[in-house]
């Protein structure tokens, strides 16, 4: 499978999250909560970087930002949701389509930068 056949996202996680990831093997994405009925990844490694460490490290001391490529022809059933700035574009995936996305992520998923509160 060559590039152009996948699409790279990137995901702001925190720790609960990441634990769940390890469990899968970094394969899957665990199911969402029953408060979260939309999936939210990210089009960016900034975007995703911004919400790791404004929100995640805030909430819970620690924020990850993980990269994952999924296949294009199933991510392009989503349209680009642009939700402030310029850079601060997502997918809106809803919940009961999440497992489909499981299905069509090529690789694994990686943990590429990480983000501690500071004393």
């Amino acid at each position: 499978m060559s590039k152009s056949d996948t699409v790279t996202l990137y995901r702001p996680v925190g720790p609960e999250e990441l634990a769940l990831l390890r469990k899968s093997g970094f394969k899957r994405w665990p199911p969402r909560l029953p408060e979260q009925p939309i999936f939210y990844p990210v089009t960016n490694e900034r975007y995703a970087a911004e919400i790791a460490e404004r929100w995640n490290v805030k909430d819970s001391g620690y924020g990850a930002v993980t990269r994952f490529q999924v296949r294009s022809d199933f991510m392009a059933r989503y349209p680009l949701q642009k939700v402030g700035g310029e850079h601060h574009t997502e997918w809106w995936v809803p919940a009961e389509e999440l497992e489909q996305l499981n299905d069509h992520i090529v690789g694994t998923i990686e943990v590429i930068r990480e983000f501690h509160a500071t004393d």
